[in-house]
């Protein structure tokens, strides 16, 4: 037990955890937030403007990006690994799992990818190899558990 003394610790201590991040229950896990995009509401367009992008909404998205398809590879590599594939049957369901969520990405953004990403190369490709890693992980560990065990 911790016996706090001043007020100067207290204060401390509650604005170390005021930075703290918390923890989300697993019903806001569902929760959908906005992605960051850039603004030209209030700019006339000119034909020789290049496009800007804020740097931490390109990072923000990327997360987004990343952290989706991890998620979908987990859960499409339990799936496979439920259901029994095994083979060349198993990477198909990762190449669909992975097409959806490229589709549900982009459907995300309102089908204005350049509003968000510089290329439609991040939304595509982007996480494919390590979302592979993780589907084959979970899919074989799936699949030991009920098919061999």
């Amino acid at each position: 037990m911790i016996i706090i003394s001043t007020r100067k610790h207290l204060r401390s201590i509650i604005v170390f955890f005021a930075q703290v991040p918390t923890v989300q229950s697993s019903t806001s896990l569902l929760k959908v937030e906005a992605m960051a995009g850039h603004d030209d509401s209030g700019k006339k367009s000119n034909e020789n403007e290049i496009p800007t992008f804020n740097v931490e909404n390109m990072q923000s998205n990327m997360k987004v990006i990343y952290y989706s398809r991890t998620f979908m590879s987990i859960i499409g590599g339990v799936i496979a690994g439920i259901l029994g594939f095994t083979g060349l049957m198993g990477f198909v369901i990762y190449l669909l799992v992975m097409a959806i969520t490229s589709l549900c990405l982009i459907a995300k953004a309102g089908f204005s990818i350049h509003s968000y990403f510089d290329t439609w190369n991040r939304v595509l490709l982007d996480g494919f190899l390590g979302g592979l890693l993780s589907f084959v992980l979970f899919w074989t560990f799936a699949y030991d558990i009920v098919h061999i065990f």
